[in-house]
């Protein structure tokens, strides 16, 4: 038997006084949600285990039939392999964001003040992640270009 598994990550959100009290998804117009739902099946899982921080990347471990406490690694390997980046045995994959920097002339003062680049394009993130590997990559270490601010190191 075959499954799909509609996993709706993140889309809940907290309710909103505006909204009544109600969430953007229970004040959203979604027919075709409603009618998968209404034909499926629905429980409650337990899908972060005590000891691990809540996030996503745990959670969907757990909702593959992975254990989480047995096989999660951090979000980066998975993040690296959905890219396309091969890793090896003893190689460590990093996340590596690009964010905006304030304009302080000294760098110490320097505080950040965008988490995404102003939500960079992708090809311009290309070519910052290409000039860094220019400058930085070597025998142990490279840059891989991903989407927008979203870039993986591999060392």
């Amino acid at each position: 038997m075959k499954y799909i598994i509609i996993l709706g990550d993140g889309m809940a959100d907290y309710p909103v006084p505006q909204l009544g009290n109600r969430t953007p998804l229970q004040c959203a117009e979604k027919p075709n949600m409603d009618s998968l739902a209404s034909k499926g099946i629905m429980g409650l899982v337990k899908t972060i285990p005590d000891n691990l921080a809540p996030g996503s990347d745990i959670a969907n471990l757990s909702v593959l039939g992975y254990d989480p406490e047995k096989y999660y690694t951090g979000r980066s390997p998975l993040e690296a392999m959905s890219m396309g980046i091969d890793l090896g045995p003893d190689d460590l994959a990093f996340r590596c964001n690009l964010v905006t920097l304030s304009d302080d002339e000294n760098y110490h003062d320097k505080t950040m003040i965008d988490y995404s680049s102003d939500e960079i394009s992708s090809g311009e993130a290309f070519e910052i992640i290409k000039d860094i590997n220019r400058h930085f990559k070597s025998a142990e270490f490279a840059f891989y270009p991903g989407i927008s601010y979203r870039h993986c190191m591999v060392w």
